[in-house]
């Protein structure tokens, strides 16, 4: 069984912005001794909180656990630090595995010369003690691996995730520049809605936004539909321990009201697109999902409206794109009286245009967007 007195030392990456936010969501799922630092969060956390944290965080995009901190004043340590891993005790010749890497300040030449160097290493150690090597898997990998350096120190690391968590599998169907899972919970952790009054979505896209904010009310793990977790690889995981943290998460799910999220879209691509989403998930056919121009909305009075309209991407021209922000403006102004509006603008330029006074903005990326949430409270 899990010792679980034994606390590890591991690193949580998440958007820049969110570290905040992250060391509250960590501190509930088990995670202790955390130092926020820009894009990540440090701390310790036994087996079980490992689990925990990986199958429940909706923030957070990889969960590491460093295995080898070593100096790197160029790739020939990188060989070395790497050689000196016995990687059979993490997978075999018949599993897969793929290196990501990143670099800052370092003397290595460039993050993809550093992957390919610490690849490399465990191919080499594979091919000298067995005869032959595995095969890498850029995709879907069994075991991920972790290359960090900064200036002249490097951390080898395993992603206990086994792939970036914002990919919850609930996303079958989509449409153009979808928002990231991780940034549309943060937007919803961010208007501090509860469940308390309605929330919709007049512009849902392919139905992320609404989707994570099911998720969050009927408390739904952000990895329940994930077939495996990086964790499983380790040499001491534990599946009773890990079956036993999934069955208690799962049993804390509830139902979702009838009527407290909805979420409509102009376009019939993104309704079929939202309704097969919603498919995924239990409960989640509770959201109203109707194919509706938000200018034929009656009102959404007294709700939480959460919205990332198009920017550019899926509009093309400057002057349609604008026509719509002043239009959404003036249905929140006009429509949504006691609404709290929380709207993200990948095009920060748009924010003008929506001729509201914003209660505040926060940054958040998008992927490469360097976007904002706005709230505006409606009178």
């Amino acid at each position: 069984m899990i010792d679980e007195t034994k606390k590890a030392s591991c690193f949580a990456q998440i958007a820049d912005g969110l570290e905040p936010l992250g060391r509250e969501e960590l501190a509930g799922l088990g995670a202790a001794r955390l130092r926020p630092v820009r894009r990540g969060i440090h701390f310790m956390a036994d087996p079980a909180a490992l689990y925990r944290i990986n199958y429940g965080t909706r923030l957070c995009t990889r969960i590491l656990l460093p295995i080898k901190r070593f100096a790197c004043p160029d790739a020939k340590a990188i060989y070395r630090a790497a050689s000196s891993i016995d990687w059979s005790r993490y997978f075999d010749l018949e599993q897969t595995f793929a290196v990501f890497a990143s670099t800052a300040g370092s003397r290595v030449p460039h993050s993809q010369f550093a992957g390919l160097t610490l690849k490399d290493a465990v191919v080499d150690q594979f091919r000298a003690a067995f005869g032959r090597r595995p095969n890498v898997d850029p995709h879907h990998p069994h075991l991920w691996i972790n290359l960090f350096i900064e200036k002249d120190q490097g951390t080898i690391s395993i992603d206990t995730s086994g792939g970036s968590l914002h990919r919850r599998g609930y996303r079958l169907d989509s449409v153009d520049a979808p928002m990231q899972e991780t940034v549309a919970a943060a937007m919803v952790r961010l208007s501090g809605w509860n469940g308390e009054r309605p929330l919709a979505d007049p512009m849902c896209g392919s139905g992320t936004l609404v989707l994570e904010a099911a998720m969050a009310y009927c408390r739904i793990p952000a990895g329940y539909r994930r077939p495996f977790f990086g964790f499983q690889q380790l040499p001491e995981y534990d599946p009773v321990a890990w079956n036993s943290v999934k069955a208690q998460m799962d049993s804390r799910i509830r139902k979702l009201p009838t009527g407290l999220i909805s979420a409509s879209d102009i376009d019939p691509k993104a309704i079929t697109a939202t309704r097969t989403n919603c498919k995924q998930l239990p409960h989640a056919r509770g959201i109203n999902v109707l194919r509706l121009d938000f200018n034929r909305i009656e009102n959404l009075q007294n709700h939480t409206i959460v919205c990332n309209p198009p920017y550019g991407i899926r509009l093309q021209g400057a002057a349609p794109l604008e026509d719509l922000y002043r239009q959404l403006g003036d249905f929140l102004k006009q429509r949504c009286k006691g609404s709290d509006a929380y709207i993200y603008f990948g095009n920060r330029e748009m924010i003008k245009r929506i001729g509201l006074k914003p209660a505040w903005k926060k940054p958040l990326r998008n992927g490469g967007l360097d976007g904002r949430v706005v709230k505006y409270a409606i009178y």
